[in-house]
């Protein structure tokens, strides 16, 4: 397994890492679907302890993931080896009973309970999850301050900002000064770690490294849904709302896919291998952190580990999906 820097941290962390968002389950945030298909206890230890024994040192969480219960099971799991890695958790989804998430009181609360169901006394990397804080950004000042009192008090380490777009990095990056931004990066859409894209200066500029969510595409590059079958997902699964698993989109896929199959190889490890190499071929990503809920698709995940994508490799994949 090779490491990489987080950032302009001390924090090396696995290229190939594990997001936690599948541990919590089938979940529901003020009524809207926040989760995934639940999950099996066993088969999520099965699949830790060997990703822990293959080299995996960082986890991604967040207080949202089963509101509370990805990160207590992920810590249950972990158990005397909870010190041993690097965890990271975010907060800004889940309000409770704050008017907003990023209510200075609640990020304070929230941490503290996250620290709880981590059973840790400090947190490696906490995110904001996201870049709206409120109308006008009236919890912006409030919410960045209690973060760095938070590190001053050293229940964190690093400060991460995640979000969904440039606009909103270009706004916060300045104000929150963090040392890791995360979001989506996949080979259907890169816009964020691109060579000539505003966000990658804006990290090079900073000297941020990058963490990518969703580096698989929810399994789509894993060619695992059919056009002739679109998948079926249960209420609090928030991919049932998502148009990417629509006929429509699966048929526009495919014939990519195919082309990925022909060139690199049709089983599931060779497409694991191009869809997260392909992400980490750009030097600004610290990590890719695939969910997962089982054993074998650990053992897919990390089949990439240092089998990086050519130059070549990599532009090929880049004009199959760069076309239309």
């Amino acid at each position: 397994m090779n490491y990489r820097n987080l950032g302009n941290t001390d924090l090396k962390v696995s290229e190939i890492s594990l997001g936690c968002w599948t541990l919590g389950g089938l979940n529901w945030i003020n009524g809207v679907p926040n989760g995934w298909a639940n999950v099996d206890e066993n088969e999520v230890r099965e699949a830790i302890f060997y990703a822990l024994d293959k080299g995996v040192n960082h986890f991604d969480n967040a207080d949202s993931y089963g509101n509370g219960r990805a990160e207590r099971l992920l810590a249950k799991i972990l158990g005397s080896k909870n010190k041993d890695v690097v965890i990271a958790t975010k907060v800004g989804w889940f309000p409770g009973t704050a008017a907003h998430a990023y209510e200075a009181q609640h990020i304070r609360h929230q941490c503290e309970q996250s620290l709880v169901n981590l059973k840790r006394d400090y947190i490696d990397l906490y995110y904001f999850h996201h870049g709206h804080f409120g109308d006008n950004n009236e919890y912006l000042n409030d919410a960045v301050e209690m973060m760095y009192r938070l590190k001053e008090e050293g229940k964190i380490r690093f400060i991460g900002q995640s979000a969904y777009s440039h606009d909103d990095f270009q706004k916060l990056v300045p104000k929150v000064k963090p040392n890791v931004l995360q979001s989506f990066a996949n080979a259907l859409d890169d816009r964020f770690i691109a060579d000539n894209s505003p966000t990658r200066k804006l990290m090079d500029e900073n000297k941020i490294s990058f963490v990518a969510f969703s580096p698989l595409a929810k399994g789509l590059l894993l060619d695992k849904y059919k056009k002739n079958h679109p998948p079926k997902f249960e209420e609090g699964d928030h991919r049932a709302r998502s148009d990417s698993f629509s006929p429509d989109n699966l048929a526009k896929l495919e014939p990519k896919l195919k082309k990925l199959k022909e060139h690199f190889g049709s089983n599931t490890e060779d497409l694991a291998r191009v869809a997260l190499q392909y992400v980490l071929h750009y030097k600004v990503v610290a990590a890719v952190i695939p969910g997962f809920r089982n054993l074998n698709q650990v053992k897919t995940n990390l089949s990439a580990a240092d089998k990086p994508l050519t130059d070549d490799e990599f532009n090929f994949v880049k004009e199959i999906f760069s076309s239309n």
